[in-house]
């Protein structure tokens, strides 16, 4: 184990860090991650429009007649989550290149509305699609940002740009720095989507559309839970780095199906990230609530009972880095057995119940760190059965982890009990 571990480090844990800290990706990342508030926000009208009581209460026949009135919030922050999404990559983006990042987010925001087609109807005048100004237009709100925010900087690394004399208040000088690249993007996004008539969001359909299909299936969702567990199993954190990569296309997944929710129609995604978060990370990554529910319950060494009490509440809540660096599963031979099982089961038994119908897909944004069985309810839509499959999921994982945990345990107490490493490992060949 601490030879693969010597090679993780060697070969491994340097360009992955490399990778999650690549200026787009973390650009990306961030800008999705600012827009999150929007997005919680907006989904809960989603369950105030159709909330999940019976038919024939009066509350529930009052929401389906106003349901247009209550999902307003909803369209103004989830259904144009890519307005906000591509400010806020900008935003990081030109951050991160030390230029004025409230220059660059507005010139991305305005290059991005460029993309959307505005339609002509005889009584409002112009108007403008909202459908690409949701998760459909997320992959074209990335490149938009990354383009704009490129042009910016190399206009201002190739002095292309307008100096105001000192004296001129720099509020001002901002300003005019800006207009040459403003020009010049806005004027190649006028060129591309009204001179030539290209619909980028059409043609980044044909493009990322295999891969968001991919994404969606069995094997697509079991890859990343397995990076996400092999990662944290050597002490890198996974989700930074499979998150950066896959957050993207687990937003267009959550769009879509807010969506179609809002509109009565069947969801057509299985796994965003909410799949995830409440249905396999139960109680973090590697589903390790399970296992402090069998710390809990069957620990005999000393150290694991106080160990167990100290992390149950931030488990609850599905903050468990001190479970992994605590216990720790970080280079355990014995933990990190299940800790990379146990996620994969649990992926492949929800999946398939999504699959199956017995569950809602989710399609609500709820705050990560509520219980899961609340956060299931929540982000499914009210579906009382996402509570039972949460359920038993952690059942599950209490099965898995349980002859592992207890393996553990009892090299605890033999270490304990002031034993040699010799004869700790000879008891527990034994099994004594």
């Amino acid at each position: 184990m601490n030879n693969f571990a010597t090679w993780m480090e060697s070969k491994l844990s340097g360009p992955m860090t490399k990778l999650s800290n690549q200026r787009h990706l973390l650009a990306i990342r961030d800008g999705v991650i600012s827009a999150l508030p929007f997005i919680i926000f907006g989904s809960f009208f989603l369950i105030f429009a159709t909330p999940p009581l019976p038919e024939s209460w009066a509350i529930t026949q009052w929401a389906t007649a106003h349901a247009e009135q209550i999902l307003i919030p909803y369209r103004m922050t989830m259904f144009i989550m890519s307005l906000y999404i591509v400010f806020g990559i900008g935003y990081n983006l030109a951050k991160s290149y030390d230029l004025d990042p409230l220059s660059a987010a507005q010139l991305s925001t305005a290059a991005f509305l460029l993309t959307i087609s505005p339609t002509m109807d005889k009584d409002l005048g112009f108007v403008l699609p909202m459908t690409n100004l949701g998760g459909h237009g997320l992959f074209v709100a990335m490149f938009v940002a990354i383009f704009s925010v490129e042009t910016y900087r190399l206009c201002k690394n190739k002095n292309i740009t307008i100096k105001m004399p000192p004296q001129v208040p720099p509020s001002v000088s901002r300003s005019f720095e800006s207009l040459i690249p403003v020009v010049f993007v806005l004027g190649a996004m006028s060129i591309i989507t009204v001179a030539f008539q290209l619909d980028l969001h059409m043609l980044v359909d044909k493009i990322v559309g295999p891969l968001v299909f991919a994404g969606d299936t069995l094997p697509g969702v079991l890859v990343p839970v397995f990076l996400t567990t092999f990662f944290w199993s050597f002490g890198i954190h996974g989700m930074s780095i499979v998150g950066t990569i896959e957050r993207p296309l687990w937003e267009v997944y959550l769009a879509k199906n807010a969506e179609a929710h809002a509109a009565g129609e069947p969801l057509p995604h299985i796994a965003p990230e909410t799949f995830f978060q409440w249905f396999v990370w139960i109680g973090g990554a590697g589903a390790t609530l399970g296992l402090v529910i069998c710390i809990l319950l069957f620990a005999k060494s000393q150290f694991l009972k106080k160990f167990g009490k100290a992390v149950s509440i931030p488990s609850l809540f599905n903050i468990n880095e001190p479970v992994i660096f605590g216990l720790p599963i970080v280079l355990n031979p014995i933990m990190v057995i299940p800790f990379i099982i146990i996620p994969i089961v649990l992926t492949i038994i929800t999946y398939i119940a999504t699959w199956l119908g017995l569950v809602n897909a989710t399609s609500v944004m709820a705050p990560w760190t509520l219980p899961a069985p609340i956060g299931a309810y929540l982000a499914t839509g009210g579906d009382w059965r996402a509570i039972i499959l949460v359920l038993f999921n952690i059942a599950v994982s209490v099965i898995i982890y349980f002859p592992f945990f207890k393996m553990y345990d009892r090299k605890m107490v033999l270490e304990e009990s002031g034993e040699s490493k010799e004869e700790i490992e000879k008891d527990m060949k034994e099994g004594n």
